[in-house]
């Protein structure tokens, strides 16, 4: 079965986003859908250097407090590619000669429409132009790629994007065989 939207309306919106209320016949009959629209792209940079270690920013999120993450942030209406590559060097203070879009998500697609692209950051070379205070960031460590599947697997990475960005850059580089 299709859903089929009967009724819709927003709720609240602010710069970043808006929320819908919907009324919907689905599998389930008639109901409600809250639905979350993420105004603009974000992006994740999984940024390997030559010694195929990955950069990880450790800051304070809000809803979750202490989080381990690829560097990543909002396109704020640039083109991803652009804003990948403003993100990494206002996040770490790096930047790539080379970049490869190697996936595109959907953040909890159940409740939001969000679109997030992945892109795999290499040949990096330290730049001016960070802010990380700006960001939250409280550490930003280098980390081999190998350990970093180690700290998904036992909890200490449990950002649902930085896992499937990490998923996305191991396969592209032939390390899940």
């Amino acid at each position: 079965m299709t859903w089929r939207t009967n009724d819709s309306r927003i709720v609240y919106e602010n710069p970043w986003i808006s929320v819908r209320e919907d009324a919907v016949t689905g599998p389930a009959g008639d109901g409600i859908y809250g639905v979350v629209s993420v105004r603009h792209p974000a992006v994740f940079i999984v940024a390997v250097d030559d010694e195929m270690r990955v950069c990880l920013v450790t800051l304070e999120r809000y809803t979750t407090g202490r989080s381990i993450e690829v560097p990543a942030g909002g396109s704020d209406g640039e083109e991803p590619l652009l804003a990948a590559q403003r993100e990494l060097l206002e996040e770490t203070g790096m930047r790539a000669a080379t970049w490869t879009q190697v996936g595109l998500m959907n953040a909890l697609n159940g409740v939001t429409i969000a679109p997030e692209y992945v892109f795999l950051a290499e040949e990096l070379t330290a730049a001016a132009g960070s802010a990380q205070a700006e960001e939250g960031i409280v550490e930003v460590s280098w980390i081999p790629f190998d350990e970093v599947l180690r700290m998904v697997a036992d909890g200490r990475i449990t950002d649902g994007e930085t896992v499937g960005a990490l998923a996305y850059a191991g396969i592209h580089l032939g390390r899940f065989r």
